[in-house]
C-alpha cells in the first residue's frame, strides 16, 4: 500500500485527491491547503484527513502530488525530497532553471521518483500520434481557452503553452536552433496571448499559438511529414490522418483510441513508478527542458513589449 497526500486542493489538486481515493493499493492519507475550510471540504468528500500545513503529513506518506502555486513548487518539492518522499509536481516544474536543477539533483541523490505533471503525455491521442510521427517537417499547435481567472499568476506560456512545448520536444529528436515569439498582456499583468516559432537543427519548424482570451476552448496539434498530415484533437482524443498512397491519391482515416482520463493515467503511472522505482515518462529533466523553452518565449515576448 502506497500512502499518498495531495498538497494544494484547488481546481487541479482536488482531482488528484478524487483519483487517488479510488485507486487500488493506494491510501489517500490526507489533503493539505492553506485554506483549511477547502482542505476539510475535500477531505470529507474523499474520506481522509485535512491539514493546513504539509509538515503535519510529511512523515506519514510515501509520495505526494504537489499542486500549489508555481512560486511554491521549489520550497514544497524540496521539503518532501529531503524527507525522502517521491513527488509528482504539477507543471511548470518551477519558476527558474536553477530551482529545477536543484530539485532534480536532490531527487537523483536520494534515488527518488520525481515526475512533472505534463498530463497531455497521457492523452490516448498523444500516445497514438507519437507512434505515427516520423521525421516531422512542420508542427502546428493551438491551445486556446476562455478567460477563467485561474493560472494567471504566471505567463500563459507557463500555464498553457508549456503543454505543447513538452509534446513538440518529445516528437522532434533535435536541438533547437532558434526561437522567435510575440504576444500581449490583455487582462492581467502577465502574458495572456503568445505566438512562438521554434526552429530545430534538423530543419523541423514548430509554431505554437496560445491564448487565455479565446471565446472557445481549442486543443489541437497538427503534424506535417513526408507524404502525410496528422491532426490531433486533444479533447476528443481523435486523430485524422491524410496519407499519400502509392497511386498518388490521398487517403483519409480517423482513429479514436479508447478514451481515458489523462490525469488518471498520469497518477496510475506515477504510483507504478514509485512501486517499481521506474523512471517516469516525464521526469524532472523533461520538465526542465519544457520550462527552459517557455521561459525563453516569455522573455522574447516581454522584450518585444518593452522595446
Amino acid at each position: 500500500m502506497i500512502n499518498v497526500a495531495v498538497i494544494g486542493v484547488g481546481s487541479i489538486g482536488m482531482h488528484h485527491a478524487r483519483i487517488y481515493a479510488d485507486m487500488d493499493d493506494v491510501k489517500l492519507v490526507g489533503v493539505v491547503d492553506i485554506n483549511y475550510d477547502r482542505a476539510h471540504e475535500v477531505a470529507s468528500q474523499y474520506n481522509c484527513h485535512a491539514y493546513r500545513d504539509y509538515m503535519e503529513v510529511i512523515d506519514t506518506v510515501d509520495a505526494v502530488s504537489i499542486a500549489v502555486p508555481t512560486t511554491l513548487h521549489f520550497e514544497t518539492g524540496m521539503d518532501f525530497l529531503k524527507h525522502n518522499k517521491c513527488i509528482l509536481l504539477e507543471k511548470p516544474i518551477t519558476s527558474t532553471i536553477a530551482e529545477a536543477d536543484s530539485l532534480i539533483n536532490e531527487a537523483e541523490k536520494r534515488n527518488l521518483i520525481f515526475q512533472v505533471g505534463h498530463l497531455e503525455r497521457f492523452n490516448s491521442g498523444v500516445s497514438l500520434i507519437s507512434n505515427m510521427v516520423d521525421r516531422p517537417q512542420f508542427i502546428e499547435s493551438q491551445r486556446l481557452s476562455p478567460f477563467l481567472g485561474r493560472g494567471i499568476d504566471v505567463d500563459v506560456t507557463l500555464d498553457l503553452m508549456i503543454h505543447d512545448i513538452d509534446i513538440i520536444l518529445s516528437l522532434v529528436n533535435s536541438e533547437i536552433s532558434d526561437i522567435r515569439a510575440t504576444g500581449a498582456k490583455v487582462l492581467t499583468e502577465n502574458i495572456d496571448v503568445a505566438h512562438a516559432w521554434i526552429e530545430f537543427e534538423n530543419g523541423c519548424i514548430a509554431e505554437a499559438v496560445t491564448s487565455r482570451m479565446a471565446t472557445d476552448k481549442v486543443r489541437q496539434l497538427k503534424v506535417f511529414q513526408h507524404n502525410a498530415y496528422l491532426s490531433l484533437d486533444y479533447q476528443r482524443q481523435e486523430i485524422t490522418t491524410y496519407m499519400k498512397t502509392n497511386n498518388g491519391t490521398v487517403q483519409q482515416t480517423t482513429e479514436r483510441p479508447e478514451e481515458k482520463e489523462p490525469l488518471k493515467e498520469q497518477l496510475i503511472s506515477f504510483i507504478d513508478c514509485v512501486k517499481r522505482s521506474d523512471q517516469p515518462l516525464v521526469s524532472g529533466h523533461e520538465g526542465k527542458e519544457a520550462l527552459k523553452v517557455a521561459l525563453k518565449i516569455s522573455g522574447l515576448v516581454n522584450h518585444g513589449l518593452t522595446a
